[in-house]
């Protein structure tokens, strides 16, 4: 289950150390440490990672297939996580020490900056290969974050991207190796964890406002 530490301004969510999906257990535990962090009034920067091969591999397709009903309910809650991270008053940034597949891909491009481990582990959406279709939220999400070319390629195409790859795309704004991913991650935000909570917001409401409304729907 994920885990939450403090160093300074830095609040660093642990999402795990297995394939990370978001089981409703899961999604509670990184839901309470973000009201935590957003409870908070002193400066504060968010980094998320993991431990092992995986950053997160997103929905927890195995929990679905046996909550079949509770498809549409889920799905909001995952819209949400992501509207979440999105519009977080602070900044944000994904530290890929690992695999990030499909939703999990996703809740990496809901941060700020991503930085991404060189030695290992892809970057993937495989919704086309796996026959499901982006809902309008997603869809908005990425688009709002990739240029069209690398959208349309990393999702018609169901690439796997590399560390390089996936910079040289935009996808991630930094490389680098396992033992200096935590703190290349840590320097990317640590001196922007001052920037006042309310203006950075109202910066991040109005610009995600399309993608906030679209991750809202049928909510």
């Amino acid at each position: 289950m994920p885990t939450l530490t403090h160093d300074g301004p830095l609040w660093t969510i642990d999402l795990g150390a297995d394939e990370n999906r978001f089981s409703p257990e899961w999604l509670s535990t990184v839901e309470g440490f973000l009201d935590d962090l957003a409870a908070s009034t002193e400066p504060a920067a968010l980094v998320t990672s993991a431990t092992g091969k995986f950053y997160t591999n997103g929905l927890d397709l195995d929990w679905l297939g046996a909550h079949p009903d509770e498809l549409g309910s889920y799905v909001a809650r995952v819209h949400a996580l992501f509207e979440r991270v999105l519009t977080l008053p602070v900044p944000t940034i994904a530290a890929l020490n690992g695999h990030a597949f499909g939703a999990g891909a996703m809740l990496a491009m809901a941060h700020d900056y991503r930085v991404m481990r060189t030695e290992r582990g892809y970057f993937c959406f495989p919704e086309v290969d796996i026959h499901i279709p982006f809902t309008p939220g997603m869809n908005a999400l990425i688009l709002a974050k990739l240029t069209p070319q690398a959208a349309v390629e990393s999702m018609t195409t169901g690439r796997r991207y590399g560390a390089d790859d996936a910079c040289a795309a935009g996808i991630v704004d930094a490389v680098a190796p396992i033992e200096e991913l935590a703190e290349a991650a840590a320097g990317r935000v640590r001196d922007l964890a001052g920037k006042d909570r309310t203006t950075l917001a109202t910066i991040k409401a109005t610009m995600f406002a399309d993608v906030v409304t679209a991750l809202r729907e049928g909510r």
